[in-house]
């Protein structure tokens, strides 16, 4: 059992004082009140403890991952790389003393023959599989599931060859038959509405390439969550796809929708670690604080994050003061 305490924590979507983290023998993180703490063996910090940080878009085979962590993300989701080297990966991650951030990952692209991703320069071989029929699809979602895969991340591109919806059917009902989520890159044209149709539960990206009509976005807004990547669009010089994909997010939150930060790191001069330009385009979109942070975070995090100066809420303060945040491990002692 191992105790935290500072000035601050940031948990289950409000900051409090007088509030100690309880880390379980198992890695479960419990928010009580922090006179339960022992006085001898907790660690005291000034500042405001949180939940880790997560990015839910990464490629890992392009990116540092050792910078990402440095720079405060304690965990990333891996939306599609060589399985073989992310397996690699995310084991060494797990490791003690790792200085990797932890990894959820997909596997390969699972794509029509000769889609995309297969025709981009930037994707390294043997990080996408072809699928050429709806009984095609359960061999590879099993492949994926083996390789300790708890994603499933499939591609709807209009500039080229897409998978018919009966397979990008059979993809997601032998994902959910294993317990795994789908994950679509969709782009042009009528591409989230086939994910939609398809049972697809999560877009890679918030679209960009249309803007959604209402009864489209409403209908996501009940059965997706989306990814934000906003910064991809300009990359801090905004661009009309920026503005679209800002206009999509506002509304489709507008209807209940839920979104979680994740940046598609890997994707041209993206900064590694926290991304204050996402979190700009996320307020853009109508995202408090708050909102941000648990786009940001997970209820069940086995990691926990550090600002060292507080935590500011204030909007105009906010993405400057979460950029300063670090992963919490044993080599981090308080000032």
């Amino acid at each position: 059992m191992k105790w935290l305490i500072a000035d601050s924590v940031w948990w289950g979507g409000r900051l409090r004082k007088g509030v100690a983290l309880r880390v379980g023998d198992d890695g479960v993180i419990k928010p009580v009140p922090a006179e339960l703490a022992p006085v001898s063996g907790t660690r005291r910090y000034p500042g405001t403890l949180l939940p880790g940080l997560v990015d839910a878009h990464v490629h890992s085979a392009l990116v540092d991952l050792g910078a990402v962590r440095a720079g405060g993300i304690g965990s990333v989701w891996d939306l599609g790389g060589v399985p073989s080297a992310v397996e690699d990966l995310a084991a060494r991650a797990r490791q003690p003393g790792s200085k990797l951030p932890r990894i959820r990952y997909a596997g390969p692209f699972l794509i029509a023959p000769g889609g995309y991703p297969s025709d981009r320069p930037w994707a390294p071989a043997g990080s996408w599989r072809e699928i050429n029929s709806p009984a095609d699809a359960g061999v590879a979602v099993a492949e994926a599931w083996s390789s300790g895969a708890t994603l499933i991340k499939v591609t709807a591109h209009a500039g080229g060859p897409m998978l018919p919806q009966d397979t990008l059917r059979a993809l997601v009902g032998a994902a959910h038959a294993s317990g795994l989520e789908v994950v679509a890159h969709a782009e042009g044209a009528g591409t989230v509405a086939a994910a939609l149709a398809a049972g697809v539960g999560i877009l890679a990206h918030t679209p960009w390439t249309e803007r959604l009509d209402g009864a489209l976005t409403r209908a996501c807004a009940s059965r997706m969550r989306w990814i934000s990547t906003l910064d991809i669009h300009g990359w801090g010089d905004p661009d009309p796809a920026r503005e679209i994909a800002v206009d999509n997010l506002r509304r489709f939150l507008s209807y209940g929708g839920s979104v979680r930060y994740g940046t598609d790191l890997g994707n041209g001069p993206l900064p590694a670690g926290v991304n204050t330009r996402e979190l700009e385009s996320l307020r853009g979109a109508g995202l408090n604080p708050s909102a941000i942070l648990t786009a940001m975070t997970e209820s069940d995090s086995s990691e926990v994050a550090w600002v060292a100066a507080g935590l500011e809420l204030d909007p105009d303060g906010f993405a400057a003061s979460l950029a300063t945040a670090r992963v919490v491990d044993e080599t981090v002692r308080p000032h």
